[in-house]
Order: structure tokens, then sequence, then C-alpha cells
């Protein structure tokens, strides 16, 4: 197996948008790091940026082109992407020829998969899914998978219900139901993608997630939630032992209770229009319900699981015949940072400061890539100010 490359203590960290937050002053502050270089359109803003997080002279400002960025990374240095996801690959592919590790919140896609031989061939570090979802998403499900294989068996057939619903909400109801906490055309996209699910024990498709919107409970108050992207690959991903069988396994997205009442115009709209006209509503709905300094956002992140054994399967001394478990994180923004900044950007700089420790090997991982490394992340992140609760019965 290759060596990773050692890390060289300088971080860039690639655009500041709206979940940037404390994780980057975290890093600013780590006795691992040399040097922090952000990123942004112009040099300008990248100092206006750095002088709203309170971080003028802890980090230094550039102007963000991938030739400016490739001209100065050096072996071991750490690049992490606040980018939009489209792009992460060619970025990736910088990295690679400079010898520098790459770090990201984002799903893995096709194309990023695309330079990870080349990256673990190299000993680098290509680290996904480290933000809130996914990201502290995955931290959840598998610790309550692990807790759940302790309490029933791993090899006791059963049937199980997991649910991973997780929303950027507004902390203070509007009459939209909603916030933008990251890009309006992303969002709306994301809707426009089929979301593939397990529900009464088959796999189910809805071509238009939102039509699937039910009510969900948590701790006595009404959300909305619906299914979102592909949920099935991560029955595996997870490690949700073979001897069990799925009865539901969505993972979605929450929003306020009257959400689906407040967009339905939206909806129309998503039905028939085509990408111009929706890179169009985009723009309007951003115009329209724009994000200001006096917004505070909500971030509720609700992760479950419910496990009940075969009649058969169950007799094993010292084995239970179901049990249940959840996950709560409920986080509002504060003058100085936003929720979902808190979130995203803290979790990424974990993950970043494991790069820097090295600790993760060269290649893909997630931030969630075995139970053990869950459970640790989980109490690293709650050591640094990020409350969840767990309610296990």
């Amino acid at each position: 197996m290759t060596d990773t490359v050692p890390a060289s203590g300088t971080v860039h960290w690639i655009g500041v948008g709206l979940s940037t937050g404390g994780g980057l002053a975290a890093l600013c502050d780590s006795d691992a790091v040399r040097h922090v270089r952000v990123w942004h359109r112009t040099e300008e803003r990248a100092a206006e940026a750095l002088a709203h997080l309170g971080l003028t002279g802890r980090a230094e400002p550039r102007a963000y082109t991938l030739a400016a960025l490739s001209a100065e990374l050096a072996p071991g240095d750490v690049v992490v992407s606040m980018l939009p996801a489209p792009e992460h690959a060619p970025l990736l592919a910088a990295c690679v020829q400079g010898g520098a590790h790459f770090a990201c919140s984002s799903y893995v896609s096709d194309a990023v998969l695309e330079h990870v031989p080349a990256a673990e061939a190299a000993g680098l570090v290509v680290l996904t899914e480290c933000g809130l979802d996914p990201g502290i998403d995955h931290l959840f499900a598998h610790s309550l998978v692990t807790r759940a294989e302790h309490a029933i068996g791993a090899g006791t057939p059963a049937s199980y219900r997991l649910t991973s619903y997780c929303g950027g909400i507004p902390a203070v109801p509007n009459d939209f139901r909603y916030r933008f906490s990251w890009a309006p055309a992303g969002v709306l996209n994301a809707l426009r993608s089929p979301a593939r699910y397990i529900e009464d024990g088959a796999e189910t498709v809805a071509e238009r997630p939102w039509e699937v919107t039910h009510p969900h409970v948590i701790d006595g108050e009404t959300f909305e939630v619906y299914p979102n992207r592909d949920s099935v690959p991560f029955v595996e991903q997870y490690e949700l032992p073979s001897a069990w069988q799925a009865r539901t396994f969505v993972r979605g997205t929450l929003r306020l209770d009257g959400w689906l009442s407040a967009w339905n115009s939206v909806f129309e709209e998503l039905k028939g229009g085509d990408d111009d006209r929706i890179g169009a509503l985009a723009r309007e709905l951003a115009a329209r319900y724009p994000t200001t300094d006096a917004d505070r956002d909500r971030v509720v992140l609700a992760v479950s699981l419910e496990v009940d054994a075969d009649a058969e399967g169950a007799g094993d001394s010292g084995r239970r015949r179901s049990w249940s478990g959840r996950f709560l994180l409920d986080v509002e923004g504060d003058t100085a940072e936003s929720a979902m900044a808190r979130c995203v950007s803290r979790t990424l700089a974990l993950g970043v400061r494991h790069i820097l420790d090295g600790s993760l090997p060269p290649g893909l991982s997630r931030a969630a890539e075995t139970a053990r490394r869950s459970e640790e992340w989980l109490s690293e992140l709650g050591g640094e100010g990020l409350e969840f609760r767990l309610t296990v019965g």
C-alpha cells in the first residue's frame, strides 16, 4: 500500500459561501496548520469574507482561478473545496498533479471517482461526504446500526426501518416556509431528480419527490419530509447486517410544516420548465426571498432506526426482540455563524485535521468510513460545540 504523502501544513480553502463558518476559524487556530489561504472570486471578496468571519490577518486572501491555485500547490498541501459539485473533479485533477490532498462536503460523483485511482497511487487522500448531509447523518446512522447489532445480534434474522431526514429551515417561519442556505438553483434541481428508496419492503422510485411529501413528527413538532436522491446504495455503506431485511430505508429532506402548500407555484414550474426556465426561476426566488444578515437559520437532522427480530430468530440468550434509537441534531444560527455553516464547516475542518495528522489512508474516504471512526468523530464534534441527542428505547 502506498504511504500517505505527509501534510505540509498549508490549507487552501476554496470558496467562501453560506456553508463557510467556524470550521475555517478552527483550522486557522490549529497547531497543525502553518498557512491558510482563502480563495474567492476576487482577492477583495476573499478579504471581505475573512473580515466578516473575524479572520483578517489569520488567513491569506487569494483570487481564485484553477490556474492560479495550481501554481501555488505544493506536495502535502490540503485543498478544501466549497465550490459547486461539478467543479470538484477538475480541482481534484489539479490536486493530483500538484501532490495535494483533497476534501469536500459533497457526495462522491462519477467524475470525482475517475481521479481517485491516480490520487491513491500518489499517496493522496480524497475525503468526501464530510459535512452535514452528507456527513453527520452518516455518522449517526453508523452509530445506530452498531448499537442495534449489539442488542439484537448481527446474525439474527430481523426487519428494520431506518429514516434519515435533514433540512435547513428558517428559525422564525416565514410565508415561504424556507430560507435558502445554499444555491437556489441547486435546491430546485435536487427536486427535479427522481428519488429511489425502500418502502414496505420494496424499492420505490418517486419521479417527483415532492409528490410523496408526508408529515413527520419530531419531539411533538410536525415537519414535512420527502425522499431525496438514491437511498438504496447506503444500505451497504451503513453496513447493515445481511440477515436483516429493510422494511423502510429512506434518506430525505425535512421542511417546515406548510412548505408543500407554500411552494405549489414552484412545483408547477418544475413540472414543465426547461433548464433555462428553472435557472431563471432560481434567480427570481433568490431576489424575492433574499437571505439577510438579520435572518437566523435552523438545522434539524433526525436519524432513527427500529429493528424487530423474527420470532424464530429471537430466542438467543441475552438478545432483545426489538430495539430502537434516534439521533437528533437541532441547531439555530446566531449573529456570529449560521447553523448550516457551523454544521458543515466544523465537520469538514475535523476531516481536514485528520488528513493533517496522517490518520486517513490514501484514496477515497468518507466521514463515516467505519463504525469505529463514526464514534470517534461524533465524540470530537461534541467537544467542538455541536450538540446532539441520542435516545434509545
